[in-house]
């Protein structure tokens, strides 16, 4: 019923177009896609440093004059959410009234912390902290307050804001397709807006932008993982750490993260997803028992608490009078940061909630990971803090230096090296490939007008465009800039997002009314009963 209410004010189409429905590869999306990469690509191939410097002045020109569109527009997701999950939305289902959930509960939370930034908080869980210390955003350095200061902010950066942005891409496609037969597709939930040219041109650009983001996103966290990796074998094997090694690191995980893209979720991320989270909990148990654990604890309270405290003020701070540039260096940069990563991880979410209601699916996207990730980093980077501040380790002045090998140092303070080190060399690289094979994945379903199971010569064709990408910049040096590009791209896709969420509020209104109906006639027939048995 209300499929066809929906139709009839023109909120979703009576019929898909007969080429939606074969699912067929579009090769206008891949050509538009690959026009938008490539030059990219090729400019940092030829030259690196001036792909470099043209893509940091293009990002220092929006996070300079747009960094206040930044903070209100990511506080409005967050706002919005809240709001959809804890008002009358929220109990409506992506899916039909039938449906069940896929993946069990742990799974699918194993599933959205390993996709979503697995590789990010094992690359940062120590360095973060430490940075902030030696360099707040304001008061005294290496101080008391400065240490308060960047637990505090670590725990910003990775917390509900960035959760929320991969939740409102992630929410929308889940319920146009699930509940209303849509293509998973982000055009698609254009349609109560652009009715038709959905499938035209426009809805083409849309989903092409998307995956132009998408890989760009994924290439650098490739060649970062790759430089964790090489880091991890350094300390433990002493190999090389060189352009060979991560040369060849890439060339495995390429194949090992297309392999897996092709075995599909169940038998793929969900394994990688599963095994790199128990993993980190595992280190983070290490920690416990041979650190300082009730350090540890206290820092997880007392940071949690201020979090909570000064999420507002936070949320909304510019520096407008100091303007020491701290700001557009680190929230500014994380939020379109996790912009550019919202297609592709958001359209993964997606995919493996189905059957969920949306308050479950917000809040399990958004408060479980936000947790977790907040007790890693009391644990990691509060493990970090305790050897600069209480052993004086001189672990800061190092990670300054090389990021990639904050977490080795750290372990290296710790009984067991070895064997702690390779297990973290073991979760980096199944955390960056769980991110690779859901791009993957991402950009097959997007260019497969929005099909939950690209076939696999797509999947190769993107495997091969991820790993090849990630090879010569990481040679040429431009992976950085490739990063950069895609976090400026992040700012027209924040427009996109605020589009998604417009044209999800009009479907959900319409549906509500009939939830609404189908309640009230239900309890009327229950009253019936109930009387006919009196």
């Amino acid at each position: 019923m209300e499929q066809e209410i929906a139709k009839a004010e023109g909120l979703i189409p009576d019929k898909l177009p007969e080429e939606i429905l074969e699912k067929k590869t579009d090769y206008t999306i891949v050509i538009i896609s690959c026009i938008m990469l490539v030059p990219f690509i090729l400019w940092g191939i030829v030259s690196p440093s001036g792909f470099n410097e043209a893509m940091n002045t293009a990002l220092n020109f929006f996070t300079t004059n747009f960094d206040w569109s930044y903070l209100l527009i990511a506080t409005g997701f967050v706002v919005f959410l809240l709001l959809v999950a804890f008002g009358k939305f929220g109990k409506l289902k992506l899916g039909k009234a039938d449906d069940k959930p896929e993946y069990s509960t742990l799974s699918w939370y194993a599933m959205l912390f390993s996709v979503g930034m697995g590789i990010g908080v094992l690359f940062w869980g120590v360095a973060e902290p430490l940075y902030h210390y030696l360099s707040p955003p304001y008061g005294a350095a290496a101080s008391a307050e400065s240490a308060e200061i960047a637990m505090r902010y670590s725990f910003f950066h990775w917390g509900i804001h960035p959760w929320t942005m991969f939740a409102v891409v992630a929410l929308p496609m889940a319920y146009f397709a699930f509940r209303h037969n849509m293509p998973c597709s982000i055009s698609a939930t254009f349609y109560p807006l652009l009715k038709e040219k959905t499938w035209g041109i426009i809805g083409k650009i849309i989903d092409a932008f998307a995956i132009f983001a998408t890989i760009g996103g994924v290439v650098t966290s490739i060649g970062l993982g790759a430089l964790q990796i090489n880091s991890g074998l350094n300390f433990v094997f002493d190999i090389p750490s060189n352009n060979t090694v991560q040369l060849i690191i890439i060339i495995l995980a390429t194949i090992i993260f297309t392999y897996s893209a092709l075995r599909g979720v169940s038998k793929g991320i969900k394994i990688f997803s599963e095994a790199s989270f128990y993993i980190g909990i595992a280190l983070m148990l290490f920690l416990l028992l041979f650190g300082p654990a009730g350090f540890l604890l206290d820092t997880f309270c007392q940071s949690f608490g201020a979090y909570i405290q000064n999420i507002i003020p936070m949320s909304f701070w510019t520096d407008f009078i100091g303007q020491s540039g701290w700001g557009g260096g680190w929230t500014i940069f994380y939020w379109a940061w996790w912009i550019a990563w919202a297609p592709f991880v958001g359209t993964f979410f997606a995919k493996i909630s189905k059957g969920r209601t949306i308050k479950e699916f917000i809040v399990g996207c958004i408060f479980f990971p936000t947790i977790f990730d907040c007790i890693w980093f009391s644990i990691f980077g509060g493990s970090g803090l305790y050897q600069e501040i209480f052993k004086h380790a001189g672990i800061g002045a190092l990670v300054q230096q090389d990021v990639s090998t904050a977490v080795f140092l750290l372990l290296k303070q710790y009984p067991l090296f070895t064997l702690t080190a390779i297990l973290t060399v073991i979760a980096a690289a199944s955390f960056f490939i769980n991110s690779a094979d859901a791009a993957v994945f991402t950009a097959g379903m997007l260019t497969q007008k929005g099909t939950l199971e690209p076939n696999k010569k797509i999947k190769v064709f993107w495997g091969a465009i991820c790993g090849l990408a990630a090879a010569v910049l990481l040679f040429s040096g431009g992976l950085g800039a490739l990063q950069t590009a895609s976090i400026v791209a992040a700012f027209p896709f924040m427009i996109i997002m605020v589009i998604m969420c417009v044209s999800l509020v009009k479907l959900l209104k319409r549906d509500m009314k009939e939830f609404e109906m189908q309640e009230l006639e239900l309890k009327e027939l229950e009253l019936k009963e109930l009387k006919q048995l009196g």
